[in-house]
């Protein structure tokens, strides 16, 4: 009883946005989609269950984190059971680099267009050697996955942006990595918090960056910091942290992103997602 409570009112917040998961507003027209890392703790309790949340609140696309202790397939089934398509997933970098087949196996039986990785095998703090490694781990992975129709990404988290010659170190990833073979993930919290600048880095390098997370930083929170860590606390409802959201989106649609997802790590997720939807739908980009 108490779950068909939770879930109509979901379904309610949700019906606010259409059931296609694309937010329009004036210049905003995207397919949102959701992390399903957002809701770690819920599926760890009940799988079934969080992916009906996940429909209630209106997505039609997803971003997978692991299945869950289920099997790529039985995963896949649950997700086509309530309407979910997965369009990406992370892998871990360990098996990007030593099981390619494997993870392309994996990401064919989900059903994936991009196979992605979020956090790169490195020994903080990162530097040029570790970085050009990294750029050729990347390169193989990408020229694999695309045998089997697969498109690969790197999702930023912040600590690549270690000066390096007149830039950063994650400059020179992008220069050392094949626009043919790896595409981008930019995560905005992972930008703005070590003191980048979204729109500046979205129109350096266009359309290399394929993909969004679409995340707040609170407000008053330091930035600067090159740890790619921060409390989870300080991941607040889109529009109400110090992100230009009105800039970042407008950019990014000018460079052609293709898929955004909220992704949202706060302990308040569940209050702060129909939050965000509202502010998505309500945005201005003209």
């Amino acid at each position: 009883m108490r779950r068909n409570i939770i879930l109509s009112g979901l379904l309610a917040v949700g019906a606010g946005f259409g059931c296609s998961g694309r937010v329009e507003s004036g210049g905003f027209d995207g397919e949102v989609g959701l992390q399903l890392y957002s809701l770690r703790e819920d599926f760890k309790k009940d799988v079934a269950g969080s992916l009906e949340k996940v429909k209630a609140y209106g997505f039609k696309e997803v971003e997978l984190a692991g299945t869950y202790d289920k099997t790529p397939e039985e995963f896949k089934k649950m997700l086509d059971g309530v309407g979910l398509i997965p369009v990406a997933a992370h892998f871990p970098y360990n098996k990007l680099r030593d099981d390619i087949e494997s993870v392309a196996k994996e990401a064919k039986a989900l059903g994936l267009k991009y196979v992605g990785c979020a956090w790169a095998g490195h020994k903080p703090p990162l530097d040029e050697k570790q970085t050009l490694e990294i750029a050729g781990v990347f390169n193989r992975a990408g020229e694999a996955l695309a045998k089997h129709g697969l498109r690969f990404f790197y999702h930023n988290h912040g600590f690549e942006f270690q000066p390096h010659g007149d830039g950063t170190l994650f400059d020179l990833l992008m220069k050392e990595t094949k626009p043919e073979f790896v595409a981008y993930e930019m995560d905005i919290l992972w930008v703005q918090f070590p003191g980048q600048d979204p729109v500046k880095l979205l129109e350096k390098y266009g359309s290399r960056w394929e993909l969004m997370h679409l995340k707040d930083l609170a407000k008053g929170v330091e930035t600067g910091a090159l740890t790619g860590k921060t409390d989870t606390k300080n991941d607040v409802a889109l529009g109400s942290g110090q992100v230009d959201y009105r800039a970042v989106l407008k950019a990014a649609k000018k460079v052609g992103v293709k898929h955004y997802f909220i992704e949202d790590e706060s302990p308040s997720v569940h209050e702060q997602i129909p939050q965000s939807l509202k502010f998505l739908k309500s945005i201005k980009l003209d």
